[in-house]
């Protein structure tokens, strides 16, 4: 899915040479016992030598894939990958670009330095081409999500240096706007071209909004003690998830609940039983939430959320876990420590089962995106230390 913001963990990436392996991918701890499908993990290899960096943020439904990944000249370059090889993207004239996500038609969004003067600029790879997406009137931009129709959103800076929402579409930037305050940022856009976000208000909060036909709509938020709220996803039926906070931070965060707005209404998604928070990550088209609660000690337990009830999703057994993304067809990907370890695991939970995805040889692993196909991308160490962009892909069943 390309609507959501997804969650911006991401690994340090600068890279080198590239290097495809595959080899079978072993089930560890408890809960990952319960699932034997075979896996096979591929190192994607990097745009330099071997042990340069790179990792996968993206994949869309031709199985094309998305990075960032070190050069041979120690640069940092944005990436795509298909058939097994990696394509260089290039910069906008400076000496790095990253990407950020893509859509199922092969454009690729990321950030790429400009040359002189050097300035961070949002942009749009397509056809071999990397265009830059400029400014609202200041010096940087940054793109958050594309859909299918090649819409892009993002922030920017304006010429009286505040930071807006935008929309690109058909080669123009557009200001989203703020709902009265000095700043605001999109984070996912649907098929239709609602895009959400979060935006400063009047009275100084932060508040969840969604824009559509030209217009911002103010969210809201759970009231009562929650004076803030931020979308992060939205889906094609426009059912809108985020979160709701607190004013006060604490050790572990600013306190809040998961919300999901549908029809006008924001509603409280709650938290397990026994925890003060929760997060939502992500929603599919089918109305599912995925996200964490979260205690007061800071633990997070990965959860869904279906037909207004929440449910923990067993991970890998492990004291933290977390979650990134799901599919249509209900696939959740994230990481998480197995049971007795110490590091943490890609791991895939499928069916009320869960699968430890494993690494390429190194200590961690993690899960970026997932397609509707079941193909898993993210980033792992290597046995030589290196941390390389890799793909997951069931075999069929052992």
């Amino acid at each position: 899915m390309f609507n959501s913001g997804k969650a911006m963990r991401r690994w340090t990436l600068v890279s080198g040479l590239v290097l495809l392996a595959s080899l079978a991918v072993g089930t560890s701890g408890p809960s990952a016992a319960t699932a034997k499908p075979r896996w096979v993990v591929s190192d994607l290899g990097t745009l330099g030598r071997a042990w340069r960096d790179s990792g996968a943020v993206g994949v869309n439904e031709n199985g094309q894939i998305a990075g960032t990944s070190g050069t041979a000249s120690g640069k940092q370059h944005a990436f795509l990958w298909q058939s097994g090889k990696m394509t260089d993207l290039g910069t906008l004239g400076g000496r790095d670009s990253s990407a950020v996500s893509l859509n199922d038609r092969g454009q690729v969004i990321g950030t790429s330095l400009t040359a002189k003067p050097a300035r961070t600029h949002a942009f749009l790879w397509q056809s071999g081409k990397m265009t830059d997406l400029g400014t609202l009137g200041g010096r940087s931009s940054r793109p958050r999500a594309i859909n299918n129709r090649g819409q892009i959103v993002g922030e920017s800076f304006t010429a009286s240096g505040k930071v807006h929402a935008f929309l690109w579409r058909k080669g123009k930037m557009s200001d989203l706007g703020t709902l009265g305050g000095p700043s605001s940022t999109a984070l996912a856009i649907n098929e239709h071209g609602q895009v959400v976000g979060s935006s400063s208000t009047a009275a100084g909060r932060t508040h969840a909004f969604l824009w559509q036909n030209g217009e911002m709509t103010d969210l809201g938020t759970l009231g009562r003690v929650y004076s803030d709220s931020g979308a992060v996803a939205i889906n094609d039926r426009a059912q809108v998830v985020g979160d709701s906070f607190k004013p006060t931070v604490t050790q572990t965060g600013q306190p809040g609940h998961a919300f999901l707005w549908q029809n006008g209404k924001m509603t409280d998604l709650g938290a397990l039983r026994g925890y003060r928070d929760s997060h939502a990550a992500a929603i599919n088209q089918r109305g599912v939430v995925v996200g964490e609660s979260i205690a007061k000690t800071g633990k997070r337990q990965t959860v869904l959320w279906r037909g207004g009830k929440i449910a923990p999703i067993r991970t890998l057994g492990g004291g933290f876990s977390g979650s990134i993304e799901i599919n249509d067809h209900g696939q959740v990907i994230g990481s998480s420590v197995p049971a007795g370890g110490a590091v943490v695991h890609a791991f895939l939970w499928q069916s009320g089962k869960s699968l430890d995805l494993g690494t390429l040889g190194g200590a961690e692993s993690d899960a970026a995106a997932i397609n509707e196909n079941g193909q898993i991308v993210g980033v792992s160490n290597t046995a030589n230390g290196a941390r390389h962009a890799v793909l997951w892909t069931k075999m069929g069943d052992s």
